[in-house]
């Protein structure tokens, strides 16, 4: 099994060069091949003499993996089908969000997930395994537009803070000087609410926030969100208040909306209740109908009376923009699977 190469800092791969009998300044070369460039093989890395990298090549490998399949929306959203350590029997699925002049990647950190919401095809299919930091940063680096990327979202297949360690050398990629030297300002990451990794994020970080709320009342989200047993809505609430978002980090909560489960006056009273005094957003998102589920989408103006229920309440909301439903790759249909049309 080679040693892969993304993901370390460039003082590890100087240590590795010099194990290797190349000099010191290799390990920043192999550093900048690697984020700067965004190579796949130890081969392009030109400026390294043939024969140290054949000897590099013995031992090591960049770990960066093509996506095996992509497929474009009508609304020019892509979504590349990626092998898990290489594996194309066990896949996940990144999806490339155009806007204007912004490019936003929606990457995944876990093939399938534990946490098992009812309305989510990846929870659905159960969980598979954490993605390595390579099967993460390969789908930031081989994806066609990854010179053009503007923001990410850690809001694909999994839960990011169940995998939290990897997930935070990926930032560490995305936002050092050398890797891809991004401002924290272009990251979110979504939770339901993983609470002791949660500090962890809001403590080591300082990129935005969304969490996955989609109910105030507590005992109608346990209905649809099992983790709400473990990690009560409330109690998760009650760490972000402890924490400054009046400043350039931001705070949203992200709230599916199932018409006439979650979106009438009762539920928004509770929802301004429960979010009072915290500078906040709400993004209501509209719920894409999967089999065996009993409630169905919202109709877009129950979306926009709930919308103006909590902006009357004084929460600031939008509905957002369904993206890449052709191709299965809006909130809640990513499942990592070859030829879903």
């Amino acid at each position: 099994m080679k040693i892969l190469l993304a993901g370390k800092t460039p003082d590890e791969l100087k240590t590795i060069a010099l194990q290797e009998g190349l000099p010191g300044f290799a390990g920043k070369q192999i550093s900048q091949w690697i984020y700067g460039k965004k190579v796949r093989s130890i081969e392009e890395m030109t400026n390294i003499s043939k024969a140290f990298r054949e000897k590099l090549a013995e031992k090591y490998d960049v770990g960066i993996t093509a996506p095996v399949d992509v497929q474009t929306s009508v609304d020019g959203t892509r979504k590349y089908l990626f092998p898990v350590c290489g594996d194309a029997t066990n896949a996940v699925e990144a999806v490339m969000i155009p806007d204007k002049d912004r490019k936003t990647l929606c990457v995944s950190s876990q093939a399938g997930c534990k946490m098992g919401c009812k309305f989510c095809m990846t929870g659905r299919q159960g969980f598979h395994g954490n993605l390595s930091v390579q099967d993460i940063l390969s789908q930031f680096f081989a994806v066609d537009e990854a010179d053009e990327l503007t923001n990410t979202v850690f809001m694909g297949m999994g839960e990011p803070l169940d995998n939290w360690d990897t997930v935070k050398q990926v930032i560490e990629v995305l936002t050092a000087d050398w890797g891809l030297a991004w401002s924290p300002k272009r990251i979110t990451l979504s939770t339901i609410g993983v609470l002791p990794n949660l500090k962890k994020y809001l403590d080591e970080s300082r990129c935005h926030l969304a969490i996955s709320l989609h109910n105030p009342f507590p005992e109608e989200r346990l209905e649809m969100m099992p983790v709400e047993k473990a990690w009560p809505i409330l109690d998760v609430i009650d760490l972000i208040k402890q924490y400054d978002f009046t400043g350039q980090r931001r705070v949203s909560f992200e709230y599916t909306v199932f018409d006439g489960w979650n979106n009438t006056p009762r539920h928004a009273k509770e929802l301004i209740r429960l979010l009072r005094g915290l500078e906040c957003r709400v993004n209501l998102i509209r719920f894409h109908k999967i089999p065996d589920f009993p409630y169905g989408t919202a109709p877009e103006t129950a979306m926009e009376d709930f919308r103006d229920m909590l902006e009357r309440g004084g929460l600031t909301a939008t509905i957002r923009a369904s993206r890449g439903e052709d191709i299965f790759a809006a909130c809640g249909l990513l499942a990592g699977k070859h030829n879903q049309r």
